[in-house]
């Protein structure tokens, strides 16, 4: 390791497995301490334990690096607040925050619960922001500013299971958008990464996906995390350990103007809108298509040799 992160103070949530703990165990060996914060709960987001928290933590000390345990439930203001108090506390500040914790409640939209909606905007989304508000507080106030790096998914284009997720995910990547926004004049960058990894929550996906290991993940959050990611802000990078893409910026591609007194008309817009502006086509309806397709193939040729 080449020390990207000596002397900085880094918190991690859903540090206990998968793609966090490999960040807090790589934070760690380039020579950050860390907040190891994880509610240690099971991949729908029950049965909460600290043990997976405080196992990483003791991994980390026994190569020599410098760990405390946060187990809590990110949704919280008050378990946001108490992760920063952490570092700030133990190191005297806080320099970068990763927020990874996450849960899943899969269901089709039409069977989806009020419960299952929640909970998983809960943790996903509003666990950004209690991380984001908190760190963000004592950031502002630093000389040395600091970065926030939040976790969305491919998934926030679109899913066919998981409404909740892809509407999190997508929540995710705006107020991470907002933050660099809005924060840029404190020093503080803020950027998203959308990993496709083989993780508990990725492996009930009924086909292959192009995806690593969950430590494969963590060098791209050690260098958004790192002085020479500074100038970096407001960008959302797919991940999947071998490859790196960069997502485009959001903007508008075409429009029309009203001729009839300077407002349109239902007539009008019937008119002209399929002519002049049309539609943006969603790549995803074609590649459901083809995935499901195969799904088919290979179910059928597997019931023609049983």
């Amino acid at each position: 390791m080449s020390g990207h992160l000596t002397g900085k103070n880094i918190a991690v949530t859903g540090a206990g497995n998968g793609i966090g703990r490999g960040i807090a165990l790589a934070c760690a060996a380039e020579g950050a301490n860390v907040v190891v914060a994880d509610y240690g709960v099971s991949l729908d987001g029950r049965d909460p334990s600290s043990e997976v928290a405080d196992g990483v933590v003791a991994e980390i000390t026994a190569a020599g690096g410098t760990a405390v345990a946060v187990a809590g439930d990110v949704s919280k203001m008050e378990v946001g607040q108490q992760i920063i108090d952490t570092a700030v506390d133990n190191w005297g500040s806080i320099d970068g925050v990763v927020c990874v914790a996450g849960i899943v409640r899969e269901r089709m939209l039409f069977n989806m619960s009020e419960e299952e909606f929640d909970d998983v905007v809960a943790v996903h989304l509003k666990g950004h922001f209690t991380l984001y508000r908190a760190a963000s507080a004592v950031m502002r106030k630093q000389e040395s500013g600091g970065s926030l790096v939040g976790f969305t998914s491919g998934a926030f284009v679109a899913s066919t299971a998981q409404a909740n997720y892809s509407a999190a995910k997508g929540g995710v990547v705006s107020l991470t958008r907002s933050a660099a926004f809005a924060l840029r004049r404190y020093g503080i960058n803020a950027n998203c990464i959308a990993p496709t990894a083989m993780t508990r929550m990725s492996e009930n996906v009924p086909f292959e996906i192009e995806a690593g290991a969950p430590e494969d993940i963590a060098p791209l959050a050690v260098y958004l995390l790192s002085d020479a990611a500074r100038d970096i802000t407001a960008q959302t990078y797919t991940c999947t350990g071998s490859r790196i893409a960069v997502w485009n910026q959001p903007v508008e591609v075409r429009e029309m103007t009203a001729n009839t007194d300077g407002v349109f008309t239902v007539d009008e817009i019937a008119e002209r809108l399929p002519v002049l502006i049309g539609h943006e086509e969603m790549p995803m309806f074609a590649d459901l298509e083809r995935r499901m397709k195969e799904m088919a193939e290979q179910k059928a040729a597997e019931e023609a040799s049983s």
